[in-house]
């Protein structure tokens, strides 16, 4: 009898699944691995994506196979570290099950006690990448011990090389390091050319395409003699070690399952390195919605959702997730309309048994500052019924659209955080100590080794360069290191040069004193005192290194560490975090793009009207369209009981065009048509406090005013 059916339906750790969720959870359930067919999940927004695929693997771990034989692929290591959760709390319901249905205690229940602590290949696709190369180095021409450059280092390499060019004087201005770097990062991830990418992506940059060939091919030359990857590599060198025939057999085969979160946020390289690990599908299930595709700026392309059907030799099975579980019927009304004009899309209607009588609100406003107002009146008055500010939040297109609304809340004393500060790894005092793990690991990084050096007082540019040129011309990292330590300092930097030659004994690979993550401990009392003489806010910064140690007790080894926490660094410091900490409460305001994921009981989006949602610089093709489309989608489908749309009259543009910043009159966006406005509450609002009306207008005028208005819904 198999699991399934010892189960009474009261026990069964699975009947809280859907219909459709439960067909994807058992899909091919007791077939031979190699003939389970690929699996595509359109998982609509809000309909239990996370959980269908956490049911998912625990039945393939509840069926028999070993969790160590699923490979799940994730954008973030905290979603990685969630799936696992979620899948052993799932387990944990299928023993208890299996007890009370009277199941033995055979290979199946060993298993379901072994898998949260099993659960061994469950990370990003860099993070899975740089593990499966340590491993595979020996057969790919790398040489073990390499280090990865997170963004910062990878410009700065760039930078470097673009100097040694002759790049950096040209008479004409040439892209900048970060410029010549997305560009880089563009043709390698979507596997096109440089000619492609110049002419589609960076038109403005199309005269240099000589001088970016050589720049680059400097660059790839710089990474290997340095023997360093950066982010793009880890999936470059994964996908070209599965090009050889014998290595893609024997990593495909140490895998009978390969699921993929996110799917629609995948590049072109992630979606070959799909079909070679698993050329016929066998054992695949991708999750995805192509409407919340929204991030072609970094490499993605709904290409890979939308012919997802195309890519293998077997055939592919489709279903479709459309109940939704966070929004009200009318907010899913609006939001199918606008989605269901896309040129291109899997066809779904989302659906809920959450009914309402309440609309989303199409709100008319005079301006921005008009819409300031409005929006921190509304958000007090959700407040003052009972909504936290925490349960609130207000969506943008682009970070700078909110400054009017910040100054209004910092007016009205309303506590907020702004979502998209400055990140862990881009914070000096991280860098710094980074700097010295990652050049004791690996002498040949120029750029640790060169931010690391000029820590020492006494010590700039020339000196660090001088040093520099040593360890190169070492034969091996030993060498490289015992150069250092026989460097003769100059006179300002003696007093602090022993230390710094006692801290790279300490932190040497095979040294005696360097054990896991006991040396990180080594490294930071090296460091605090530079960051005490380097900052005024040391204490705070110190809290930063307090958690580097903390998430350092959570890795097997320092090359583990460095790797992952350049590949899925926390989200910010601890001094630019945004957080106000004396405030119980606050809210939410964010981007559309850093949104997605998330979800509110009210939501209000700012400056849905064209220019805007459209961007104006995103018009020129039906594809760009829909994306902008499918990020107006995303906004409104975050709402759970409330959703409001503002279309101010007028609006601030900064710098968009040949005619710099401009005030300009504005339309509705054009996703929300004439045919669609039965599914809105349609409201117009003015304020005594709209300037030119600080005392209230005659109601003729007004009555006049608001016809006026209304009229322009009609365009």
């Amino acid at each position: 009898m198999s699991l399934t059916a010892a189960l009474a339906p009261a026990s069964d750790p699975f009947a809280s699944l859907n219909d459709d969720q439960r067909t994807a959870v058992d899909h091919d359930i007791g077939c031979v691995p190699d003939v389970v067919r690929p699996l595509l999940v359109v998982a609509g927004a809000g309909s239990g994506k996370t959980s269908t695929l956490a049911h998912r693997v625990a039945r393939l771990i509840v069926s028999g196979i070993d969790p160590q034989r699923i490979l799940l692929l994730t954008f973030s290591r905290r979603a990685a570290g969630e799936m696992a959760r979620r899948t052993g709390y799932v387990l944990q319901r299928v023993m208890t099950a299996q007890r009370g249905a009277g199941v033995g205690s055979g290979i199946g229940s060993m298993r379901v006690a072994e898998a949260p602590a099993g659960l061994a290949w469950a990370g990003t696709f860099h993070g899975i990448g740089a593990r499966l190369l340590q491993q595979y180095a020996s057969h790919i021409g790398l040489t073990p011990g390499f280090t990865i450059h997170d963004r910062g280092d990878a410009e700065d390499l760039m930078g470097l090389v673009r100097h040694a060019q002759g790049l950096s004087g040209t008479a004409k201005r040439f892209p900048l390091k970060s410029t010549c770097l997305a560009i880089y990062s563009r043709v390698v991830n979507a596997e096109v050319s440089l000619t492609e990418v110049l002419k589609t992506v960076f038109p403005w940059c199309g005269e240099w395409e000589t001088e970016l060939n050589a720049l680059f091919a400097g660059y790839v030359d710089a990474k290997e003699q340095q023997n360093v990857l950066d982010y793009d590599d880890l999936l470059l060198f994964w996908a070209d070690m599965l090009s050889d025939a014998v290595l893609a057999q024997d990593i495909g085969a140490r895998f009978d399952h390969v699921l993929v979160d996110e799917y629609q946020d995948t590049n072109r390289l992630q979606a070959t390195i799909l079909q070679r690990l698993k050329p016929r599908g066998q054992g695949v299930m991708v999750v995805g919605d192509d409407a919340q595709s929204i991030y072609s700026f970094r490499g993605a392309t709904v290409r890979n959702i939308l012919d997802f059907e195309q890519q293998f030799t077997q055939a592919v099975r489709v279903v479709t997730l459309q109940r939704n579980y966070r929004s009200t019927q009318p907010i899913l009304d609006a939001s199918n309309a606008v989605i269901a004009a896309a040129v291109e899309r899997h066809a779904k209607t989302l659906w809920t048994d959450r009914a309402s009588t309440r609309k989303p609100e199409l709100v008319l406003i005079p301006d921005e500052a008009e819409q300031a107002r409005w929006v921190a009146n509304r958000v007090l008055e959700h407040r003052e019924s009972g909504i936290k500010l925490k349960a609130q939040a207000v969506l943008f297109r682009t970070a700078t659209h909110s400054a009017a609304l910040e100054l209004e809340l910092v007016r009205r004393n309303i506590p907020f955080v702004k979502f998209g500060g400055l990140k862990f790894l881009e914070a000096t005092h991280i860098k710094d100590l980074l700097s010295l793990l990652r050049f004791t690991q690996n002498p040949g990084g120029r750029i640790a080794g060169f931010r690391l050096l000029q820590l020492i007082p006494g010590i700039g540019p020339t000196i660090a360069g001088r040093i520099l040129d040593l360890v190169a011309a070492a034969s091996d990292a030993q060498a490289a290191l015992a150069a250092v330590a026989a460097f003769k300092p100059p006179a300002a930097a003696a007093g602090d040069w022993r230390a710094f030659v006692d801290v790279l004994e300490a932190l040497r690979p095979g040294s005696v004193h360097a054990a896991w993550p006991a040396e990180l401990a080594l490294a930071c009392d090296w460091y605090l005192p530079h960051l005490q003489r380097l900052h005024d806010d040391a204490e705070v910064r110190a809290i930063d290194l307090d958690q580097l140690v903390h998430l350092a007790a959570g890795y097997a080894s320092r090359e583990r560490f460095l790797a992952e926490i350049t590949l899925d660094p926390p989200e910010a410091t601890s001094d630019r975090a945004g957080v106000p900490l004396l405030d119980e409460d606050y809210l939410i305001l964010s981007t559309i793009h850093s949104a997605k994921g998330q979800e509110w009981t009210s939501v209000h989006v700012l400056n849905v009207v064209d220019g805007c949602l459209p961007s104006d610089l995103s018009t020129g093709s039906n594809a760009e369209l829909d994306e902008e489309r499918r990020l107006l989608y995303v906004a409104m489908t975050r709402a759970k009981d409330y959703l409001h749309l503002i279309v101010p009259q007028k609006f601030f543009i900064k710098q968009q065009s040949r005619l710099g910043d401009r005030h300009v009159l504005a339309s509705r966006t054009r996703f929300i048509t004439t045919g669609m406005l039965k599914h809105f509450e349609q409201c117009v609002w003015f304020s005594a406090d709209t300037p030119g009306a600080r005392t209230p207008m005659p109601d003729s005028v007004r009555m006049a005013v608001r016809e006026r208005a209304r009229k322009s819904w009609q365009s």
